[in-house]
């Protein structure tokens, strides 16, 4: 008798039902930099990381100072300085974080979304742009869909 065992069947490598025709990928066009004129291509680079910077800074800066909370509160309650409500730290570290919470919103919606304009340092101006764009696509979004829910509705 021999030793040796057999390979189970099904730890056998399975063989795929077509047949790739290739194994090179087809190179794929560059995309278009124009970002407002061709909404497919995607947010560009340079938009991208503008909106980055904003955000860590508008959303970093209260965020550090909700942490720098608890660590000022405790130093000023440990050394005997000042005798400070809990409810007191809570609030004012809660106020920040939320202020970190908004400035997410708002590095997006401050950053200007032309590639080629770099925008003022607040970005106030672009703001009120880019908000209206906002909540115009939100408004054109939801027209739609109450649109293609009642085509649906009427199918039924």
């Amino acid at each position: 008798m021999s030793t040796e065992s057999k390979e189970p069947e099904a730890s056998k490598p399975q063989s795929l039902p077509f047949e790739p025709t290739s194994k090179k990928k087809k190179p794929v066009a560059p995309r278009s930099t124009g970002f407002l004129n061709d909404p497919s291509s995607g947010i560009p680079q340079v938009v991208s990381q503008r909106m980055g910077r904003r955000m860590a800074f508008f959303s970093g800066v209260p965020s550090v100072l909700g942490m720098a909370t608890f660590i000022v509160s405790y130093y000023l309650v440990s050394q005997q300085h000042y005798d400070l409500p809990n409810s007191a730290v809570l609030l004012v570290s809660l106020g920040f974080f939320g202020l970190g919470v908004v400035g997410l919103s708002y590095g997006i919606l401050s950053a200007s979304w032309e590639p080629e304009q770099a925008g003022s340092i607040l970005g106030t101006e672009q703001f009120g742009i880019n908000f209206a764009r906002a909540s115009d696509a939100f408004k054109e979004a939801r027209r739609v869909a109450i649109r293609d829910a009642e085509k649906t509705k009427k199918k039924k």
